[in-house]
């Protein structure tokens, strides 16, 4: 059956969807990661933090790269990587910025305020996610940063075992 959506819209609501997919999944694994070593196996609060946002974030690159965004040119293991978590970095500390914002400046203390700043928060990291991957960590093909097909090297699920 033939879409009725020109190729460039299935091509956005693609982009679109897996990326909220792969969202829910990596904030559900994060989630679970924490619990399982905080209150199961007994590790640090902030030890288990930091390993359950390293761990969903790793998943969240390999499943962005190979599913939501595998259409899009290859520019590079590394240079992906890297562009990828100063992406995130950044709106992390937006994050935490509105919230501390919220919370001192402003002097709230509620929690349904703060968890309001919180979620708020959330939402425009995740659109600026999202844009930022497609314009700087997968990019379209006729980006300078693309490698050219013939030259690149495969990254390690692409080899055939």
């Amino acid at each position: 059956m033939q879409s009725r959506l020109p190729e460039k819209w299935q091509t956005a609501v693609k982009e679109v969807s897996a990326f909220l997919v792969v969202g829910g999944f990596c904030f559900l694994l994060d989630l679970g990661v924490f619990q399982l070593l905080y209150a199961e196996l007994g590790v640090g609060a902030v030890t288990a933090r930091l390993l359950s946002t390293v761990v969903s974030g790793v998943v969240s690159y390999y499943a962005h790269r190979f599913w939501s965004f595998s259409h899009r040119a290859r520019t590079g293991a590394k240079r992906e990587s890297t562009v990828f978590i100063g992406v995130n970095v950044f709106t992390l500390l937006l994050n935490i910025g509105v919230v501390a914002l919220v919370r001192y400046p402003l002097g709230q203390e509620s929690a349904l305020v703060l968890q309001a700043a919180n979620i708020g928060s959330i939402i425009v990291g995740t659109v600026i996610r999202f844009f930022s991957y497609r314009q700087w960590v997968f990019v379209a093909p006729d980006n300078p940063a693309a490698v050219d097909p013939r030259f690149a090297q495969p990254a390690p699920m692409d080899r055939a075992a």
